[in-house]
């Protein structure tokens, strides 16, 4: 894959200080704040506050979500931007994206500009407080948390210092795009077809996984919207026991047929870079979402269950 070299020297000095002056302990931490931008914990907090918690403010999560797992990856194929240790010996790699492929390989890599796990951070964080009046003690971890992971990226160096800011600063202009959309438009069908035919032309310059995967969760959470309205209609709940099996059939379910639509295919054809397999991935990703989030929550209805008797 075609990737690019530029930085500035400011960068390169930075990083070289953080990883000199940064004890394993550290390094350590830096690694687990990685997980606080990862996009399974995003999931996995869209379908917390979806199914049980708060579905209004899942959707706000979900449709943000959706916009920067699309958004991040088309940038990064835009500006093909080689991650800081590629080019600088001095430079180490303390979490690799891909531990299992080898450092250098572009594929498996990806790349650096900008941080998705910056903008997913203050994407995630910052609709949890967006529009609301919340405590202080809420208020100040939404806003440190994406500080905390954006810094992490440069201390593991797996990014440069722009290549975290310009990932803040997706996350918050998507935020404020998502919720001017929010307040403006009360049914947002058309809005979400807009925004899913602009991000459909990253089909034609994009060739990585994270593009079509993120595509794919986009497709099937604006069509599982109008329908979870239309037949399901489901209540949240606060009850632990109910929240509890709420997600644990619903990851059990993602996780699930995730693995029943790879079977008809090798591990060769899915890992190949082409559009092919691609399309492939876009079409899982597409169903799992789908039926998780539109399709599942009619297991919150009992009565929806139940045949009609005359």
């Amino acid at each position: 894959m075609a990737a690019n070299t530029f930085f500035f020297n400011w960068e390169v000095d930075l990083l070289i200080w953080l990883q000199a002056h940064a004890g394993s302990v550290i390094i350590k931490i830096a690694k687990l704040m990685a997980y606080f931008g990862d996009e399974f914990v995003m999931i996995a907090l869209l379908g917390f506050l979806y199914w049980c918690w708060d579905k209004e403010l899942g959707r706000f999560l979900g449709t943000g979500m959706a916009m920067g797992i699309v958004a991040g990856p088309m940038i990064k194929n835009t500006m093909l931007r080689k991650r800081p240790y590629m080019d600088h010996d001095r430079i180490a790699c303390y979490k690799p994206v891909a531990p299992d492929a080898g450092l250098y390989d572009i594929s498996a890599q990806g790349y650096s500009f900008p941080s998705m796990h910056s903008s997913n951070s203050a994407i995630m964080f910052g609709s949890l407080i967006w529009g609301k009046t919340a405590k202080w003690y809420i208020r100040l971890p939404a806003i440190l948390m994406p500080v905390l992971v954006g810094v992490s990226r440069c201390v593991v160096g797996v990014h440069y210092p722009t290549d975290v800011l310009a990932g803040w600063i997706l996350g918050l202009v998507i935020l404020y795009i998502n919720g001017f959309l929010y307040k403006r438009f009360e049914h947002r069908g058309r809005v979400n077809l807009v925004i899913f035919l602009l991000s459909l032309t990253g089909i034609f310059f994009c060739r990585s996984e994270d593009y079509f995967t993120g595509l794919g969760v986009m497709a099937g959470y604006f069509l599982s919207i109008p329908f979870e309205e239309r037949f399901v209609h489901f209540d949240n709940t606060r009850n632990p026991v109910k929240m509890m099996l709420r997600l644990a059939g619903g990851f059990g379910l993602f996780f699930g047929i995730s693995y029943l639509l790879k079977k008809p295919f090798s591990e060769e054809f899915l890992e190949t870079a082409e559009l092919a397999s691609f399309m492939v991935r876009f079409l899982r990703y597409a169903i799992v979402s789908f039926v998780v989030l539109g399709v599942y929550p009619i297991l919150f209805r009992p009565d929806r269950l139940k045949p009609e008797m005359d």
